[in-house]
């Protein structure tokens, strides 16, 4: 069993980013919009932050209070596209439950839609064309799997979990990829004969759900999902302990995806489309 080692591999990213960055002619400038004190959130937009830092990007946070309305979002969102010096703009989710996630996201310009939320980015990479940006996690699981050189041309591979931010953006590139992908969710029946079949299992649901036995021999197996235990532990949707022995790559939690998804995210912030 090998360990996909996101952390090292982030770093290798970074490092490319940072590179690419100082010879550009436009420095850029990813703003991140938090709104509310959520404390996850603002570790998560710390983390953004201080990648963006180390890899020459300039950063600024722009913070609201839950109380915020929706209009006054959507019109902040307007400047910041209007803005020449801002070349990325990323809204930290999730939001209140008063605003409406989906105005949010289609209010920002898909030029400077760096999460690659955005339905003309999510359509483009549906129908097959080279979306602006591609959303950060499943991009970011794709770098991870190519560093190792592990192939998808022609793998089976099951995708569970059906959000617009992994699972659905993850079946379209592993599709791009020439693997033949399954969609997996919580009213898929014999999810363990399903799992069986697959080449690749990335999963992304956010609770327990691959365990002893499911995995085929020298499967890949991704780890996407990641919540604290009733111990405080951190952990995923992957039994790791009796999975790993029957895998031929697996991904640990933390530092499997999590590292990535931040690689991935400077990665595209690192692009200057205006």
């Amino acid at each position: 069993m090998i360990l996909l080692d996101g952390k090292k591999v982030s770093e290798k990213i970074l490092n490319d980013v940072k590179g690419r960055v100082l010879h550009q002619v436009k420095i850029p400038h990813l703003v991140v919009v938090l709104v509310g004190d959520d404390s996850a959130s603002r570790v998560y937009v710390n983390n953004k932050k201080k990648a963006a830092e180390k890899v020459g990007i300039k950063s600024s946070v722009i913070e609201f209070s839950s109380d915020i309305s929706e209009d006054t979002l959507l019109k902040k969102i307007n400047e910041l596209n209007n803005d020449s010096e801002v070349t990325g703009i990323l809204v930290q989710l999730p939001l209140p439950n008063h605003i409406d996630k989906n105005k949010v996201v289609t209010a920002i310009s898909p030029l400077k839609d760096v999460d690659g939320f955005h339905p003309e980015n999510q359509g483009k990479l549906l129908i097959g064309m080279e979306p602006y940006f591609y959303p950060a996690t499943p991009q970011g699981i794709l770098m991870l799997l190519d560093e190792y050189s592990i192939p998808l041309e022609c793998k089976n591979a099951v995708v569970i979990g059906r959000s617009n931010i992994v699972g659905k953006p993850m079946a379209q590139m592993l599709l791009k990829r020439n693997a033949t992908v399954t969609m997996c969710h919580s009213y898929t029946q014999n999810l363990d004969e399903i799992i069986k079949t697959a080449d690749v299992v990335i999963s992304a649901v956010g609770k327990k759900i691959v365990r002893c036995k499911m995995v085929k021999k020298n499967s890949v197996v991704v780890d996407v999902g990641i919540y604290r235990d009733i111990n405080g532990k951190l952990t995923g949707d992957v039994d790791f302990d009796i999975v790993s022995p029957s895998c031929g790559f697996i991904s640990p939690v933390p530092g499997g995806v999590g590292p990535m998804t931040i690689a991935s995210l400077m990665y595209n912030a690192s692009k200057v489309y205006m």
